[in-house]
């Protein structure tokens, strides 16, 4: 069976736009529901509204009750490891254990200039999430009390050389985009670096995120590997894509 979520995009809407959003999401039983991590909106008016991730991601978690939660994904650089590994956990237990904690590297300039982040290079940021991810594990194998779900760890980019790399080091779960040959390129990239770290590829699950013009893509995209497929979802939130590419995959 593949599972379909969706990402309530968080800007250029209200509070109870976004909130009736997620609540008839959960009502249709869909797989998954995340939000992003930015401060700013990333399309549209650059100075729309827009609200903060982890916030909403936390009353998700008390006001649903059958789809996963997660952040697609978190930014590495916005939290102390230690503490992103807490509010995923508590999360977690707000949700009765439906939470992903999902993470990158970052690269959204204006969130890091706006809110007193160092920006520094890609690289630099690459760097800082190799030395994060066995952190938050360690914090999360000692936190008391710990997760009560799985609170797989995810991992989103495409970066063959390191985030692929990183993914099959630490990571349950893996998201990218598109296009069909070139998400099949990099599932092929995950598993050798699977093999090279001493690990079984089938112990990533494969997502991958597209948006309500990309819907054709899906078989494609099945084929070279996924098992989940997020739809992107801007306001005025229609869910009528994700249902439908539901049923027309697993019907």
């Amino acid at each position: 069976m593949i599972r379909v979520g969706v990402q309530l995009q968080p800007q250029h809407c209200t509070i109870d736009q976004i909130r009736d959003a997620w609540r008839a999401a959960d009502a249709s039983e869909l797989d998954s529901i995340w939000t992003w991590d930015h401060f700013f909106p990333l399309f549209g008016d650059p100075d729309g509204s827009h609200f903060e991730g982890w916030s909403l991601l936390a009353a998700m978690a008390t006001e649903t009750s059958s789809s996963q939660l997660g952040m697609l994904v978190g930014c590495n650089s916005y939290r102390n490891p230690e503490l992103l590994a807490d509010m995923a956990r508590t999360m977690d237990h707000l949700s009765g254990g439906r939470m992903y904690l999902g993470i990158g590297s970052g690269w959204f300039e204006r969130d890091y200039d706006d809110y007193g982040y160092e920006f520094g290079t890609a690289g630099g940021r690459l760097t800082d999430l190799r030395e994060a991810l066995p952190r938050i594990k360690n914090r999360l194998m000692n936190l008391n009390p710990g997760p009560i779900g799985t609170l797989p760890l995810m991992i989103g980019g495409g970066g063959e050389k390191r985030t692929l790399k990183y993914t099959a080091q630490y990571a349950d779960s893996h998201n990218t985009f598109g296009p069909p040959d070139v998400y099949a390129r990099k599932m092929q990239v995950l598993d050798d670096w699977c093999h090279e770290v001493g690990r079984d590829p089938s112990e990533i699950e494969r997502t991958v995120a597209i948006d309500g013009s990309q819907l054709d893509w899906a078989d494609d995209l099945v084929a070279a590997g996924a098992s989940h497929i997020i739809v992107m979802t801007p306001v005025p939130f229609d869910l009528e894509p994700a249902l439908g590419l539901r049923a027309r995959l697993n019907g």
